[in-house]
C-alpha cells in the first residue's frame, strides 16, 4: 500500500498532503504583465476559496524552453519575482514558479513558496541540488522521457540535501513526434514513495513543437486527464488557466478557459469525495 503523503505547510492557511483534500496549482503559463497576473490570481483565489480547495498560484517568470527564439519568454527573474511577490503580499496565497539555472534558486526562494523543477530539466543534478538546498518545497515534474519509476533518482537527489518537502508531478510521456500520452499507472507508482502526487492536466495534452515554431495542444482533453488522475489517486491538479487562451502568450492551446474552471473543479471534487468517503456497502455491512 502507498505510504501516506507527507504534509507540506505552505502558510497558515494552506497545507497540502494526501489527507488535506484535493488541491489545485493553477495560473497562466507565463507572467504577461502585473495587472493581468494579479487579476487572474485574485479571480482564482475567489473560485477556490468558495469551493474550499487549497490553492497555489503558478506563473513562470521566464520560459527558457520555448520552441522558437522569437517566442515570448516572460518578464525575467527580477521583474517576474517582484510581480509574484506582489501577488503573495496582496492576496496572501502561496506562489510557485520554475527555475532553469542553479543561480536562480536563492533569489527565487526569497519569494516563492514552492520552487518548480521543469520536466525538461528533471535530470539536471546541479539544478535540483541548488533548489533543494534552499529548504523550500519543490515541485519535481516528471520528464517526458522518463518512466515513473525513474523519478526515484530525482527524489534521491533532493533528499541528499536534507529536503523532503517534495511534490511529484506527472505531465505525460513522449509518444512519437509531437505527442504525449498519460500513463495512469504513473500516479500509484509515484505515490508509493510517500509524497503528494499531482497531475499536470494541461501539459499532458500538449503537442510539443506541434506548430513548428510553437507547441500545440488539445485542451478539450484536460477534463478527461484530470478525472482519470483523480480516480487513480492523485492528490492535486495542475492546470494552466487563462481568461482568453487564444490570446495567451504561451501555451494557449493547452490552457483551460477561466470561465469553465468552476464546473471542472466541481466535477473533480465530486469524484474525489466519492473515492475518499467510506463505501456505502461496507458501512451497511458493519451495521449488520
Amino acid at each position: 500500500m502507498p505510504t501516506a503523503a507527507k504534509e507540506i505547510i505552505l502558510n497558515e492557511k494552506t497545507t497540502i498532503s494526501s489527507t488535506s483534500g484535493l488541491f489545485l496549482i493553477a495560473g497562466p503559463c507565463v507572467i504577461e504583465n502585473e495587472e493581468h497576473t494579479l487579476w487572474l490570481a485574485k479571480t482564482l483565489q475567489k473560485i477556490t476559496s468558495d469551493m474550499r480547495i487549497p490553492f497555489i498560484f503558478k506563473a513562470s517568470f521566464d520560459k527558457a524552453n520555448r520552441s522558437s527564439i522569437k517566442s515570448y519568454r516572460g518578464p525575467g527573474l527580477d521583474q517576474g519575482l517582484n510581480i509574484l511577490a506582489t501577488v503573495k503580499k496582496t492576496l496572501g496565497i502561496p506562489v510557485l514558479s520554475d527555475i532553469h539555472e542553479p543561480s536562480q534558486a536563492e533569489p527565487a526562494a526569497a519569494v516563492l513558496d514552492i520552487i518548480q523543477i521543469p520536466a525538461f530539466l528533471c535530470r539536471q543534478t546541479d539544478l535540483i541540488l541548488a533548489a533543494a538546498r534552499t529548504g523550500k518545497p519543490l515541485n519535481l515534474k516528471k520528464g517526458q522521457f522518463l518512466s515513473p519509476g525513474e523519478m526515484r533518482n530525482v527524489i534521491d537527489k533532493a533528499l541528499s540535501q536534507g529536503n523532503d518537502k517534495l511534490i511529484l508531478t506527472e505531465r505525460g510521456t513522449c509518444f512519437g513526434y509531437n505527442n504525449l500520452v498519460f500513463d495512469v499507472r504513473s500516479i500509484p507508482i509515484m505515490k508509493e514513495w510517500g509524497f503528494p502526487v499531482v497531475i499536470d492536466a494541461s501539459h499532458s495534452v500538449q503537442r510539443p513543437g506541434g506548430k513548428g515554431t510553437a507547441s500545440g495542444g488539445e485542451a478539450q482533453f484536460i477534463p478527461t486527464i484530470a478525472r482519470a488522475a483523480v480516480a487513480a489517486g492523485a492528490d492535486g491538479i495542475f492546470i494552466e488557466v487563462h481568461d482568453h487562451p487564444e490570446r495567451a502568450l504561451s501555451d494557449g492551446p493547452n490552457s483551460w478557459p477561466l470561465a469553465k474552471l468552476p464546473q471542472l473543479l466541481a466535477e473533480l471534487l465530486q469524484l474525489y469525495s466519492c473515492l475518499h468517503s467510506p463505501p456505502f456497502l461496507s458501512s451497511t455491512r458493519e451495521k449488520k
